[in-house]
């Protein structure tokens, strides 16, 4: 039983820390979108004219 006196802090201790690190790294942005930056050159991109409407790649040509 003088084990729990020990190890009942130190679980306790021990989850703060992981739910600190979680909040931490979710505001820095740790878990931000991965997968679209890697795949935006397969996006067509849209280009704005000066008078503020969308060309698209198609219309260039």
């Amino acid at each position: 039983m003088e084990v729990i006196t020990l190890l009942l802090p130190l679980a306790i201790l021990l989850a703060l820390l992981f739910i600190i690190g979680f909040i931490w790294m979710t505001v820095k942005g740790q878990y931000d979108d991965l997968e679209t930056p890697a795949m935006r050159m397969l996006i067509d991109e849209q280009n704005i004219n000066p008078k503020g409407n969308i060309i698209t790649n198609k219309e260039k040509s």
